[in-house]
């Protein structure tokens, strides 16, 4: 019985040797070496000198302990992505009697166009043309393009920001839409989010959609889904630092939910993962895929800034 003792002992404590070297990938080669000698004399000895074998191993995992965690530790922290900027938008509802900030945390060496656009949007203003004139069959739609149109080449020298902003779309533990914009800023061309990193969503990661068709908003993820399907469109830049508890009211926010018998957006050729409503939705178009998941209640965006 003891002999069979000493022999799981001396297999749990060779394999916890082998698994702390590998987990906490240790800068000393020195410490390394001797854990695994240690584990090597203990698969190899005979019973005689277990004992001290084993108190030695016991004596060498210490060690590693003693020097691996803080090694462990400074690992995990530097494979975090750095916060390089703190920006935050305030959002208040109707009937809130005072705002709610978000504060996010961007990734300014893992996202750098990314970082430097959303800090733009918040502060200053991102500068950006205005869309050709569209043409349109209706005399009424015409006159309400050329007074879109001439409205914004009014306003071109001024950079677009989340001014009169909204929340515009929450699909419960899947995506919130912050930042659609709206007003004078309505007829500018997109922002292209060109960034790339393979970083993954987690609670409060702020990504944008790829490309040039996602508008000047950014999604929150409220739920800790590591399989979210925003991994495949988005790109990762930045966290929410502080918030989480606004984050989780958003979350629940009751929405407009028409389409749960006929998914109108499927039906129209509709995007759902557009990270901004479509240019005819912003128009004002009657279709029901425009409303869908839109908060019953108007979640405007009352301030925003650098930190």
């Amino acid at each position: 019985m003891r002999i069979f003792a000493n022999n799981v002992s001396a297999v749990l404590v060779c394999i916890t040797l082998t698994r702390l070297c590998d987990a906490f990938k240790l800068a000393s080669p020195a410490i390394t070496t001797a854990a695994l000698s240690s584990t090597t004399s203990l698969q190899a000895t005979n019973g005689k000198n277990r004992r001290n074998l084993l108190a030695d191993s016991f004596a060498a995992l210490a060690t590693v302990a003693s020097c691996g965690m803080t090694k462990c530790v400074a690992f995990a922290e530097d494979s975090s992505p750095e916060i390089t900027d703190k920006v935050y938008i305030d959002i208040k509802a109707p009937t809130d009697s005072q705002s709610r900030r978000i504060v996010i945390g961007l990734y300014g060496k893992e996202a750098p166009k990314s970082t430097k656009m959303l800090k733009q949007l918040v502060s200053t203003g991102l500068p950006s043309r205005c869309k050709p004139l569209e043409n349109r069959l209706l005399q009424k739609e015409q006159l309400e393009a050329n007074k879109v149109y001439n409205s914004c080449i009014d306003n071109e020298s001024k950079g677009v920001t989340y001014e009169y902003g909204t929340v515009w779309r929450i699909i419960k533990d899947y995506r919130i839409d912050v930042g659609t914009v709206s007003g004078k800023f309505i007829a500018r061309e997109f922002p292209n989010w060109d960034d790339s990193n393979s970083l993954p969503h987690k609670i409060g990661s702020v990504s944008v959609q790829k490309g040039n068709e996602s508008g000047y908003g950014f999604t929150i993820q409220p739920s800790d889904n590591k399989n979210s399907p925003l991994q495949s469109a988005n790109i990762v830049v930045g966290e929410v630092l502080d918030g989480l508890d606004t984050v989780a009211q958003l979350n629940d926010t009751p929405v407009v939910t028409s389409s749960k018998a006929v998914n109108y957006m499927a039906l129209t050729g509709s995007d759902g993962m557009r990270a901004a409503p479509s240019r005819s939705c912003a128009y004002g178009s009657g279709n029901l895929y425009c409303n869908e998941f839109k908060p019953l209640k108007k979640l405007s965006i009352v301030a925003t800034g650098v930190l």
